[in-house]
């Protein structure tokens, strides 16, 4: 929840990935899991695209629609009954993208216990009301993590953008 004013977006101030990091929670139930009582990787995949998303729009202060998603690590099964928190962060922004990270977290209830069970890059756009790609803030890393994600972003747009060209 955000509490004081409004704030306006300033293009030329930029904002730190801390201003719009976003933390969302899902328990699973069996409507989210497989045969075998395991989270399907298409539930996560849009839990995924959602904590990302809002992220993105929290520091464009715009709609944004997904634009590529560069790797999702399946690293351990989640089961139903155990938590989902998934950690949204800006890593980098160019014009009118972001790339966000997804850390994507299992909390088993009876022992306590939490892992890390996937991680994902995912790009967004920033939408006019009519659909066209609008600038977004700089992003502004502050700790030696953010810095160095942020280098890591620049490569993996590098390598989107040769995949990309090559396809065309």
């Amino acid at each position: 929840m955000h509490d004081g004013p409004v704030q306006y977006v300033n293009l030329h101030e930029g904002k730190p990935p801390s201003a719009s990091q976003v933390e969302m929670t899902e328990l699973v139930l069996p409507n989210d899991t497989n045969l075998l009582g395991n989270l399907l990787g298409g539930r996560l995949m849009h839990w995924i695209d959602i904590a990302g998303a809002m992220a993105a729009s929290r520091h464009s202060n715009r709609v944004v629609a997904t634009v590529a998603l560069d790797s999702l690590d399946f690293r351990h099964p989640v089961r139903m009954g155990e938590l989902v928190m998934l950690k949204a962060k800006l890593t980098w922004t160019g014009r009118t993208s972001m790339e966000v990270v997804v850390r994507v977290y299992a909390e088993n209830l009876k022992t306590g216990s939490v892992i890390l069970t996937n991680k994902a890059y995912v790009t967004y756009v920033a939408l006019d009301d009519e659909g066209n790609p609008v600038p977004v803030p700089p992003l502004l890393p502050e700790t030696d993590e953010e810095k160095k994600e942020f280098i890591e972003a620049e490569a993996r747009r590098s390598e989107r953008l040769k995949r990309r060209n090559k396809e065309v």
